[in-house]
């Protein structure tokens, strides 16, 4: 289990710099745009979606850390409703809205997999990404429809991977007593390490990294990213998992890889995706960032990564009551 303080939501230093901070960098980039926008310093359209992103994350950041803080059913029920709004969006791109049966079959898979992450079910969180995937393998044969069958059901599988079976590792951490810091940690670094690629990309320029993929991304904002990220990561990881095995500063730097990598490739995985479909964002919902699964592709492959880290060397609430709304 991640080593937990006794206390409420905020009894955990790390919680406390994390929230601190965010706050702190929301302020100071507030500042900022109204100093560039008094000055004159950048153009209009520059200085508009600058303050679009910044409202933006005046509203998200309350959504993101809020159920964190609230609780262990708050961080799930969060994660729920994410999956559910990421896959609307993706559902309505691909047109895969129109099978009724797979789109059906999917809530239901997000709202289950999710359930046993509430439940704390582990056995039953972990066989439900196989049993989904072969039920949707075989939910429109009786519609006897074989023309674009193997399009429909890859789509339907690859949108239960990414919504359902992956981000529901997220919510699952909550089971573990000292999930606060953890959660909060990988909520924040995501977000630094598009921040940083972006800055390190403006900033030093050079090669593109995949420019048929995604033009604006450079070789020097990846490693840029990689190197802020993993800094970050393994300092505040190792006041997290301190006096666990986990706290040796080599799996602590790879952690911080692992994040960064696995995060950047899911922004180029939805990239793919959008190119594919040749649209530019997945939604409109938040202005200055696209749909929801724009600005939390990231966290499609880091959550199952760094949870079957931390999962393998520390656990997951493992001397926590399990099976809590099934159990006998």
């Amino acid at each position: 289990m991640i080593p937990a303080p006794p206390g409420g939501a905020f009894a955990h230093p790390v919680t406390t710099g994390i929230i601190l901070a965010t706050l702190a960098v929301l302020a100071v980039s507030g500042l900022a745009i109204l100093w560039l926008s008094r000055s004159g310093r950048a153009k209009p359209e520059f200085r508009r979606e600058l303050w679009l992103r910044w409202a933006s994350w005046c509203v998200l950041l309350p959504l993101m850390l809020g159920p964190v803080l609230l609780g262990r059913a708050w961080t799930i029920g969060a994660v729920t409703v994410l999956s559910l709004a990421c896959y609307r969006e993706y559902a309505r791109a691909t047109g895969l809205f129109r099978e009724r049966v797979l789109s059906l079959v999917i809530v239901l898979g997000i709202l289950a997999v999710n359930f046993a992450a509430l439940d704390h079910w582990y056995g039953f969180f972990v066989a439900l990404w196989p049993l989904t995937a072969c039920l949707l393998a075989v939910c429109t044969i009786p519609l006897d429809r074989p023309a674009g069958y193997i399009q429909r059901t890859a789509l339907a599988i690859l949108a239960f991977m990414l919504f359902g079976a992956g981000l529901a590792h997220l919510g699952y951490m909550a089971n573990d007593p000292g999930y606060r810091p953890l959660v909060l940690l990988l909520l924040t670094a995501v977000a630094l390490n598009d921040v940083a690629a972006f800055t390190c990309g403006k900033l030093i320029g050079g090669a593109k990294l995949l420019p048929a993929t995604s033009p604006n991304k450079t070789v020097s904002g990846s490693l840029g990213a990689v190197l802020v990220t993993t800094t970050l990561v393994a300092l505040v990881g190792a006041a997290i998992f301190r006096g666990t095995p986990l706290a040796n500063p080599v799996w602590l730097v790879a952690m911080g890889a692992l994040v960064s990598v696995a995060g950047q490739a899911g922004d180029l995985l939805l990239s793919s995706i959008k190119r594919d479909l040749g649209i530019k964002d997945m939604g409109t919902v938040l202005p200055g960032h696209g749909g929801v699964l724009d600005r939390f592709n990231s966290l499609l492959l880091v959550a199952p990564a760094i949870f079957h880290l931390v999962g393998y060397f520390v656990g997951f609430g493992l001397d926590s009551p399990t099976r809590l709304i099934t159990g006998p």
